[in-house]
């Protein structure tokens, strides 16, 4: 684990930030929380009745002989009520505890997944897809164990007052001793917290980088198989989970001999001084054994709760930086581009319009330079060139996955920025090359749960694209169960059901990103004559590496290094004999 990592820490004045941001998830279950406190504090005062009636039981009757059947059944009882008491209130307490805990980790992990659906596709570039989903679960998971250790800390305060009163009613001085042990704990807490936070985070991370690698690896299985990379895949999990095993070692060696062992050593001193004092004592004059049997139980009871406040450090460390994880992807600020919501404007017609327009990615190099054309309803337009050329990202400008620095998009004559993000969502339809199917049934990957759809529009989608005929074919049918990511069909299938999708919301604008390129020949055929049909009334914009694919397209436009190097039909373009020409030459050879 390299040093840097290590040097990594929270300052107090941060962790104090973090902590009071995190409150704030929990201000809608305020009141659960305090009805929580004030059966803490009831619990610390049953604590220290306990022992006080013993103490009164052994010095007031059983140490003078003044014993009966009465007096010992009612100290039994009353012994036996204050346990009872206790067990009744400790339940309550952690019952409504962790309910308003719980509904408040559920609280943060709404809030994060709703930014998550807010952040801009720059972020999901950058960040890995393993390191997102520990953000969700494993980091919220650990702050719902730091709120109970808020509410350790706040058991031990309570207890530690409650019992420094009951131990000052029996005797002033020797309980002022015990006010010299607070400042010491109070410098264990403060060199813990210092230290600890940088192993923590370095935990964190490496965790995180173990979710992404185990994520990456079970996404890539048949690539990882075929080009024989286990080995390496192994070599670099190892190395991950060994960095983050010695991490966990460093933490248990921090706490085995910071928390309780070091409180056990400070426990067993004052016993060790009580024990002195009281026999120094009874040198000098009469020490009633029930007050020190009440002083040595409520020493155990002093430093308990100091001793959980200690073992409970590590999970407020823990809880700390999992917060600040969680807050950074909150404070992130790398949202999709802002939309009108409260704009009426709405796409009629879908012509589109690209004038001048840059564009791109990291804010330095442009992938798009200039990129200028119309499409009008019915027409299609076909984007070509070579891997890298901008085909895509024509796509991510117009489909507002992406902001663009140059120019402007229109569609019917207004800027693609004034209208609202729902408008254009349902009105321009996506057909991607490698369609993603949800877990769940056909029918719900069709719907994708908008209940205005019924069966009936479900089943005429399927029948447009000829995606009918194999979903009728399967054992259920529409209800048919998907697996993640739908594996268990083939590309051509999943392309269709995606193709009923798209066709079910009657989008004024099509995007078909090499929507035909996982399909074999005789589907390819079907989905041809299917679309044919879709496309009128309908702007289509397409992107093909199959040229044979796009011979009708109204427009053709041959991309190269993010500028338009050619545009025409495909006739005007053979006749140039230009770059279209040398790539629908090569592929019909091919063929």
């Amino acid at each position: 684990m390299s040093g840097s990592a290590w040097s990594k820490t929270i300052p107090l004045k941060e962790q104090l930030r973090i902590t009071k941001r995190i409150f704030r998830f929990s201000h809608p279950f305020r009141h659960q929380f305090l009805v929580a406190l004030l059966f803490s504090i009831l619990l610390s005062l049953v604590n220290v009745v306990a022992p006080r009636i013993i103490q009164i039981f052994m010095d007031k009757y059983l140490a003078v002989g003044n014993v009966t059947t009465s007096i010992s059944l009612l100290f039994a009882l009353a012994y036996l009520g204050s346990v009872v008491l206790k067990m009744v209130v400790t339940y309550l307490q952690r019952y409504i505890f962790s309910m308003a805990s719980e509904r408040t980790v559920e609280n943060i992990r709404n809030t994060i997944f709703r930014k998550i659906n807010q952040l801009g596709m720059r972020y999901y570039d950058t960040t890995p897809a393993g390191s997102i989903v520990s953000r969700v679960t494993n980091d919220t998971e650990t702050i719902k164990e730091f709120w109970n250790v808020f509410l350790a800390l706040a058991e031990g305060i309570f207890s530690i007052v409650t019992v420094f009163i009951a131990m000052w009613t029996l005797d002033k001085q020797i309980s002022l001793l015990f006010l010299l042990f607070v400042p010491i704990m109070g410098g264990l807490i403060w060199y813990y917290q210092k230290y600890s936070t940088r192993v923590y985070r370095t935990m964190r991370e490496r965790l995180s980088q173990l979710n992404t690698k185990l994520n990456e690896s079970i996404s890539g299985m048949a690539i990882i198989q075929q080009f024989r990379q286990e080995k390496r895949l192994r070599a670099e999990f190892d190395e991950i989970n060994a960095d983050y095993s010695k991490g966990r070692v460093a933490m248990v060696r921090m706490n085995a001999l910071m928390l309780m062992p070091i409180v056990n050593l400070l426990q067993a001193i004052a016993l060790a001084i009580v024990l002195w004092l009281f026999g120094y004592h009874t040198l000098n004059g009469v020490v009633e054994l029930g007050v020190i049997y009440a002083f040595t139980t409520y020493i155990q009871n002093f430093f308990r709760p100091m001793g959980m406040m200690m073992d409970n450090l590590s999970a407020l460390q823990d809880g700390i930086v999992s917060s600040s994880r969680v807050l950074n992807v909150l404070d992130n600020t790398e949202l999709a581009p802002a939309q009108p919501e409260d704009s009426n404007l709405e796409i009629s017609q879908g012509r589109i319009e690209f004038k001048d327009v840059s564009f791109s990615y990291d804010g330095k190099q442009d992938v798009l330079k200039n990129i200028s054309f119309t499409a009008n309803p019915g027409e299609t337009v076909a984007l070509v060139g070579h891997t890298g050329s901008g085909k895509s990202s024509i796509i991510n400008v117009l489909l507002r996955f992406y902001e663009f620095g140059k120019g402007d998009v229109l569609i019917d004559g207004k800027s693609i920025k004034s209208y609202p993000i729902g408008e254009l969502r349902s009105k321009i339809g996506l057909v991607l090359q490698d369609s993603f199917l949800f877990y769940g049934d056909i029918a719900r990957n069709i719907r994708l749960m908008n209940k205005d759809y019924t069966d009936p529009d479900i089943e005429r989608a399927a029948a447009f694209v000829h995606a009918d005929s194999f979903i009728e074919s399967l054992p259920g049918g529409y209800h048919a169960k998907v697996i993640e990511r739908g594996a268990s069909y083939s590309s051509g299938e999943r392309q269709l059901i995606s193709f009923a999708r798209t066709i079910l919301r009657d989008p004024k604008v099509l995007i078909l990103d090499e929507a035909t390129a996982n399909i074999d020949t005789e589907t390819e055929l079907l989905i041809q004559e299917s679309m044919r049909k879709m496309r009128e009334g309908r702007t289509t914009i397409a992107i093909a590496h199959r040229l044979s694919t796009i011979r009708d397209a109204h427009l053709i436009l041959v991309l190269d290094k993010g500028r338009v190097i050619e545009r025409g039909t495909h006739e005007e373009l053979i006749a140039e004999r230009g770059t279209y020409y040398d790539m629908y030459m090569l592929q019909s050879m091919n063929d």
